[in-house]
């Protein structure tokens, strides 16, 4: 029996700069949204809120992770920053409920809108959440909270602009439901990307095969290695989000040397990514493939 895994990156400067732009951001958002009387900025600080909070949680996760395992935590506590993309999407979802609320209210009592201060304050917002998300963009291939911290702020980027042109549009044609229409389509925006990242927490939460990984193709990988003549007990699974761990019974027959283990894990590392192995050597065939609790 054999292992091998590797250590996480940090982003705690990231993650420090991202929260502090946004809470700074998400201040001036709430305050002129009163004073505008705009339901748009009011819904994106409400995004912004629930994405800070995701960032606040995504950061403590990662911190944990990297926690030497101890007592009867075996693994550490690295499953904690999937518990937290889970819990970042279900924030998410919460932000869509007020949003959608707020919007309509306006649609049924519609209120003056003032163009230009919303203008003013989305445009900021463009550029403070393109700059939060350039932030994450290298590690956002890695780690599904990076991605997920990644693809909000680029959504949240794509949103404001949206929002600048709906004052844009209010000023042109003095049309205030504008307004409210805005924030029903920043609902959908929110919904189509939490949706996608909520699937995928909980895929990994109930411990599926990583959607990177073909399953399949690992097992026709290890057939073909020297010797194998057959794997059983195959299982892939996410240690964290930024972890993939593999076990597997392979039958060889004539044994292996004392590189055969190690090698072959250095190959499931570059080819499919996965960081963590355990591999059992057995010189027979069984008759029956052994249960899950083998």
């Amino acid at each position: 029996m054999a292992h091998l895994h590797t250590e996480n990156k940090s982003y705690g400067k990231a993650f420090a700069l991202g929260i502090a732009l946004n809470v700074i951001f998400i201040v001036v958002e709430v305050v002129y949204g009163l004073i505008s009387n705009s339901s748009a900025l009011l819904a994106d600080a409400g995004h912004n809120t629930s994405d800070v909070l995701g960032l606040g949680f995504a950061w403590t996760a990662i911190c944990l992770a990297s926690m030497k395992p101890k007592g009867k935590y075996t693994y550490g506590l690295r499953k904690t920053t999937i518990l937290v993309s889970i819990l970042n999407a279900l924030f998410l979802f919460g932000a869509v409920a007020i949003i959608g609320w707020d919007a309509i209210g306006k649609f049924k009592n519609p209120e003056p809108v003032a163009g230009s201060q919303v203008m003013m304050v989305a445009g900021i917002g463009v550029v403070i959440n393109t700059l939060t998300a350039l932030l994450f963009m290298k590690g956002q291939k890695d780690d599904l909270n990076i991605k997920a911290a990644y693809l909000h702020m680029a959504a949240d980027a794509g949103v404001s602009l949206g929002v600048v042109v709906a004052g844009l549009l209010i000023n042109l044609t003095g049309k205030h439901w504008i307004d409210p229409v805005t924030s029903l389509i920043i609902m959908i925006v929110i919904l189509w990307s939490t949706w996608r990242l909520f699937t995928d927490s909980l895929d990994l939460a109930l411990d599926a095969v990583p959607k990177h990984i073909n399953l399949e193709k690992v097992r026709e990988f290890l057939l073909a290695q020297k010797g194998v003549e057959n794997v059983h007990d195959l299982h892939i699974w996410a240690i964290s989000t930024t972890k993939v761990a593999l076990t597997a019974h392979l039958i060889i027959p004539e044994g292996v040397d004392d590189n055969f283990i190690g090698d072959l894990q250095q190959k499931l590392k570059r080819k499919f990514g996965i960081n963590h192995t355990t591999l059992q050597i057995e010189n027979e065939k069984v008759e029956a493939t052994c249960s899950m609790d083998c």
